[in-house]
């Protein structure tokens, strides 16, 4: 049976792209990678179709999403095709020794991404923005830290390691503590606190496998791959889906989000109609009816 051109050139990606280290990915690495992307594709095509199904102004929970899986895709095409990555001399001999490839596209795609799945929950509580803000960028240290780490060959890749995690308790401080805590409508904190301990869990095993993989070379980059492509796929489409069902529900006015564009302002009906604009757009600004007053 005669196979598609396309996907000829898929499965030759490691032959036009060859291995640019001494432990690197392999045939099937690629392979799960090229289903990843796959996986990420077909969700952002279908959030950016769900989120025309939302009025203007109040389309901020499903176009974070497009967002962040547009870089997923991106980046997972890069790795898949064996783009993206540096040979870095390994601390521990493992696996033949030499150099490692390092996936620096991978910390591209987080320090977009991580960012964003933090704004999808936290925008949902009573949290101020400096508070929102301070935890972003705590996760950010904790993705900057972690590439640092992966680049630097002596064990110096542990300090940055002990900085990242450091900063990944901030994290989830917020998560847990202090967003749990926090003012939400009614129909919001059963969804937030789901959504918190599952991502609060993933990101714990974050640094696990930086630890097996680009930090003590213990598992190989196709074991690595398998990794954090399963992580990926739990905090990235698989998370979002469920958080938007859950949210599906909820009167987008009980957030006091705002667009910031008097074109965007609706009024809403308040009945609980799935986060659904019912009136034509006003010229002024409405009041903060929600647990924050930012947008």
């Amino acid at each position: 049976m005669p196979t598609v051109p396309f996907f000829n050139e898929l499965n030759r990606a490691l032959d036009i792209n060859p291995p640019n280290a001494n432990i690197h990915l392999s045939r099937a690495g690629s392979d799960w990678l090229w289903a990843v992307f796959a996986v990420m594709l077909l969700s952002d095509l279908i959030f950016i179709a769900w989120s025309f199904t939302r009025p203007r102004g109040t389309r901020v929970f499903h176009q974070l999403p497009i967002i962040i899986l547009t870089t997923a895709s991106i980046a997972y095409f890069s790795m898949a095709s064996d783009l993206g990555a540096t040979p870095i001399l390994v601390e521990w001999q493992r696996h033949g020794g030499g150099t490692r490839q390092i996936w620096y596209v991978r910390y591209i795609q987080w320090f977009i991404t991580a960012p964003l799945l933090l704004l999808e929950l936290l925008l949902a509580t009573g949290l101020s923005l400096s508070e929102i803000f301070t935890a972003i960028f705590m996760v950010e240290v904790t993705v900057i830290c972690g590439l640092l780490g992966a680049l630097v060959h002596s064990t110096y890749k542990w300090g940055y390691y002990v900085f990242g995690v450091s900063a990944l308790l901030y994290v989830w401080w917020e998560f847990l503590g202090h967003g749990g805590r926090s003012t939400f409508a009614a129909p919001v904190r059963s969804t937030y606190m789901a959504g918190s301990g599952w991502f609060s869990f993933l990101l714990l095993l974050y640094p696990v496998c930086w630890g097996l993989s680009e930090g003590g070379n213990v598992i190989t980059v196709t074991s690595e791959m398998i990794f954090y492509g399963i992580l990926d796929l739990f905090a990235g489409p698989f998370f979002l889906f469920f958080h938007l069902w859950r949210l599906r529900a909820v009167d987008y006015a009980a957030f006091g989000l705002s667009s910031g564009k008097p074109t965007d302002y609706y009024r809403f009906s308040g009945d609980g109609a799935g986060m659904r604009g019912t009136g034509a757009p006003v010229t002024g600004a409405p009041a903060a009816t929600g647990p924050t007053a930012t947008a």
